[in-house]
């Protein structure tokens, strides 16, 4: 009995990986290394190199591990870039998702647990943001994963799988224990350029857009520790195989801040007042996105463990030090 594991050398889906390990799980891991690192898979796990989108493959992989679960990561997650990619956002996250559920089907796969987004709320109407709000994506991004969901739902019912797909927040910080991190170098989150710009690897932070109707005028996120998302995915694969229903669940902690308050966050854990540039807005980019979270901890058990800003950051800014000292030595 072995998890699948897709995107497993990226960000989050490499925490999943630690995660099952450290709990006696068969892990399989497949990821085409486009953004993801090799080096960020322990070697207790089974890595293959390939992409999801290959069903040749992967119905192997299902066949030849014993796989029963499936932990899908593996997309491309940067809104903007989505605004002028829009066909490659829905290839890669829409259509190649179509064929790995397909794959999954035939081989027999019971679980599915899917990366979804907040993304797929759009500009909602309310805050703290529920579950059964209307769905109204603004961007390419938001769109590919709300229309991934919708298959796999339809696919479930027709099949006779069951799945959980968890809409993540702003997903940040990095594995207490300092084995993986978000490793990306141009990656856009805000904590990971923050704590660049704090250790020199950038010239400053740009905050685009302060005229949004928040109290500041930048943007209000919710901010969840990468190590609670990858143990909220442990909930929901016990969840599955304890035979509970399919559910589609926020992942936050209910509380936003805005990107001002973060860099300031960053800049007193870090003792380094970096320069901060004023922009215009991003395309694609809504004003809040504040998870409403009592669902998820009523339905699965989950409860959040590192649920502090001041340490989430600290965690991000050892992990780029622990980069810059990879980087240097290789």
């Amino acid at each position: 009995m072995a998890v699948l594991v897709s995107g497993g050398a990226g960000y989050i889906g490499s925490h999943m990986v630690l995660e099952l390990l450290d709990r006696g799980e068969k892990v399989v891991v497949l990821d085409n290394l486009s953004t993801g690192f090799w080096w960020a898979i322990p070697p207790e796990a089974t890595f293959i190199q390939g992409d999801v989108g290959d069903q040749e493959l992967v119905e192997k992989l299902i066949a030849e591990h014993g796989v029963t679960a499936l932990a899908h990561f593996a997309a491309r997650i940067v809104v903007p870039e989505s605004v002028s990619d829009p066909l490659g956002y829905y290839f890669n996250n829409t259509v190649k998702t179509r064929a790995l559920i397909e794959s999954a089907v035939r081989g027999g796969v019971k679980h599915v647990i899917f990366s979804s987004t907040a993304a797929v709320y759009g500009e909602p109407a309310v805050s703290p943001v529920p579950e059964e709000i209307a769905l109204n994506p603004i961007n390419p991004y938001g769109r590919s994963k709300l229309m991934s969901e919708w298959m796999l739902q339809d696919a479930a019912k027709a099949h006779g799988f069951s799945y959980i797909a968890l809409r993540y927040f702003n997903v940040a910080g990095a594995d207490p224990k300092g084995r993986s991190g978000q490793s990306s170098p141009n990656a856009t989150h805000l904590i990971k350029v923050a704590s660049q710009a704090a250790l020199g690897q950038r010239d400053g932070l740009t905050i685009f857009g302060t005229d949004y109707a928040t109290p500041d005028g930048t943007c209000v996120r919710d901010y969840i520790h990468v190590t609670d998302l990858a143990r909220a995915h442990l909930a929901a694969l016990d969840h599955l195989r304890d035979g509970g229903t399919s559910l589609t669940l926020n992942c936050g902690y209910g509380r936003g801040y805005s990107v001002k308050e973060v860099t300031e966050v960053v800049k007193k854990v870090s003792g380094i007042d970096f320069p901060v540039t004023l922009a215009a807005r991003r395309p694609g980019d809504p004003a809040s996105l504040i998870a409403r979270a009592d669902r998820i901890q009523a339905e699965l058990g989950w409860r959040p463990q590192h649920d502090d800003l001041e340490e989430i950051v600290g965690q991000a800014l050892a992990w780029e030090e622990k980069l810059r000292m990879k980087n240097a030595s290789a």
